[in-house]
């Protein structure tokens, strides 16, 4: 076997060993004499193509073994379009969360969807009596007894004009926060008005 010699300007050297572990060796430099040197063999896997190639097997393995997301959230269905409606006390009476129905009162012949408080203006809450009914009277004195609805649906509304100055305070306070917290569906007048 010949063994080649490198030529450095003083002399003729036999070229170093190439590192065991980068060099792949074939059958023909081995058992070929006229075969090239084993140097020009020599090949690595960690070309630059190959380490790309393997960089996205590895970005596709991950997005195919990653753990699942969870849906996005989704918005709640909300709630069909009401239509503002006129109302009189008899027709607002079934709007008192009873029988699948909303709630509904009424302030200062201002109808609300107080439906989002069933709890409160709902069966069993503790504004229960209020529920279908106009509120004002008993919103603006303090108090939630039946005493303060008006008996008579079919007369009258209630005109509220023996109030004092603090308990008409009492009743914005209460209409604005009504006003800010739930929708305006309507408008209450007296059995017998022309837009009855």
């Amino acid at each position: 076997m010949m063994i080649p010699l490198l030529h450095t300007g003083s002399g003729f050297l036999p070229p170093s060993p190439a590192p065991v572990s980068r060099l792949v060796l074939t059958s023909d430099a081995a058992t070929n004499p006229s075969a090239p040197p084993a140097a020009a063999e020599a090949q690595t896997i960690f070309t630059p193509i190959n380490l790309i190639l393997f960089s996205l097997f590895l970005i596709i393995l991950y997005l195919r073994l990653r753990p699942s997301k969870p849906p996005a959230a989704t918005l709640p269905v909300p709630p069909p379009p009401t239509v503002f409606k006129t109302f009189t006390p008899p027709t607002l009476l079934p709007y008192n969360g009873t029988a699948s129905m909303p709630v509904y009162l009424a302030v200062r012949g201002r109808v609300f969807d107080v439906t989002p408080g069933k709890n409160f203006y709902g069966p069993g809450g503790p504004y229960q009596n209020f529920a279908g009914r106009d509120a004002s009277r008993g919103l603006a004195c303090g108090s939630f007894d039946t005493e303060m609805l008006t008996e008579d649906l079919e007369g009258p509304l209630d005109k509220l004009e023996d109030l004092g100055g603090e308990e008409m305070e009492a009743l914005r306070g209460w209409e604005e926060r009504f006003t800010e917290k739930y929708l305006v569906v309507g408008k209450l007048v007296a059995v017998g008005h022309p837009e009855a």
